[in-house]
């Protein structure tokens, strides 16, 4: 049985945020934002967590949603100003501030396939919140990710350098980002975005390229330059934006799941390239389980042990891998990758579980252990459930014999 995680990203693009699933973890590189002066970090790994609910009294919140197909999407715009401009394999639609229903610089990004994947909005003059009592409650709510200092002059009533905030939530499959300036009780809205959480990375606020839209437009409108250095992003953006389309198409963001679309993008990732080990380690175990939902054992279990010969000792891959041996009737080899893992990990209860079974045909008694150790591991995680209750049984029906 195969360990998945519902979604993974590139770790070095994240700061230390809880969010709302399980990651893998396996950070290496780390990451830095400066804004004039930055006051926050970046991490290895992060977590998701329920978050407030996203509730916004801004039209322009309302405007679009995401994995909403471009046809559609342009069918009810026909009447704007839009401009097309290629973002890697897909492209971004902007229309300007002066055709905005929210007064706002909107960029809608669609991948491949045509699906929305995000939407940034830009006040580079400031939007005032008090007439927002709604969006104004959920900031208040919400807990700031970052705080920082950014310079930027065109905005009406600020000092050339004032005091910024990142604030974070979102939903099940998206999540929805605001940058504001100045305190809470006088604060305006310089950028919101919302992304299904595949392409979270690609349209965050730690990507300088955004930040510096608000300078761009600052500059157009005759205000001072803002003062914004963003994190140099070390990895290849087309690489990154694959195996963003791939995570989207492999974990069914936007319909059903497309392992063939999975392959072919994460494909493209690994021959774009990765400086970050973990990464490309990630890209490969990923493509193997995109092959293995194909069907296709032997070329799923070489993707795996290119992941493992990048990135040694991952328990989760040894696990998948295991579990394509199963497949293969590999039992020997099945067996060592289950074992393994969970000598890496020893609380890894998916794996042990893995391993019971699989000392089944071979070990009674230690599959006895192996599932008692899986029930005391797994005991109060609601995703266990299931496969507790086939423990359970198996460990019964042994013990009458």
């Amino acid at each position: 049985m195969a360990h998945r995680t519902k979604f993974t990203q590139p770790v070095f693009m994240k700061p230390p945020f809880p969010h709302r699933l399980r990651i893998t973890p396996r950070g290496l590189a780390g990451c830095t934002l400066a804004l004039g002066l930055l006051l926050g970090g970046c991490g290895e790994e992060y977590i998701h967590r329920e978050l407030p609910p996203t509730a916004s009294d801004l039209v322009l919140m309302k405007s679009a949603h995401v994995c909403e197909l471009k046809a559609s999407f342009l069918k009810t715009r026909q009447a704007l100003p839009i401009q097309t401009v290629p973002w890697g394999g897909g492209e971004e639609l902007h229309i300007p501030a002066a055709a905005s229903e929210s007064h706002s610089e909107e960029s809608y990004f669609f991948n491949e396939e045509g699906l929305l994947v995000g939407v940034l909005f830009t006040f580079p003059s400031g939007l005032d919140l008090k007439p927002y009592p709604v969006l104004r409650m959920t900031l208040e709510v919400l807990k700031p990710s970052v705080e920082f200092y950014m310079s930027l002059a065109q905005v009406p009533s600020r000092a050339n350098l004032d005091f910024s905030t990142l604030y974070r939530t979102g939903d099940e499959k998206s999540t929805t980002q605001y940058i504001t300036m100045g305190p809470p009780d006088t604060a305006s809205l310089l950028m919101a975005s919302v992304s299904i959480d595949t392409y979270e990375s690609l349209l965050s606020p730690y990507r300088k390229e955004f930040l510096s839209r608000v300078a761009a437009s600052s500059k157009r409108k005759g205000g001072a330059k803002a003062d914004v250095r963003g994190a140099e992003d070390k990895e290849p953006f087309a690489s990154l934006q694959q195996f963003a389309r791939g995570e989207t198409a492999q974990l069914a963001y936007c319909g059903p799941a497309d392992p063939a679309v999975a392959v072919t993008a994460y494909g493209k990732a690994i021959a774009g390239g990765f400086s970050d080990k973990a990464m490309l380690s990630e890209a490969y175990h990923k493509l193997g389980l995109a092959l293995k939902r194909q069907g296709h054992q032997d070329k799923a279990r070489d993707a795996m042990q290119q992941s493992l010969t990048v990135y040694p000792n991952r328990p989760e891959v040894l696990n998948n891998l295991g579990d394509v041996y199963r497949v293969l009737g590999d039992q020997k080899k099945s067996l060592e990758a289950f074992q393994r893992a969970v000598t890496l990990r020893p609380n890894y209860p998916i794996a042990r579980f893995n391993l019971a079974q699989a000392y089944e045909t071979i070990n009674q008694r230690r599959a006895i252990t192996e599932y008692e150790t899986y029930l005391a591991l797994g005991e109060g995680i609601p995703e266990e459930q299931e496969r507790m209750a086939q423990a359970k049984k198996r460990v019964a029906e042994f013990k009458k014999r």
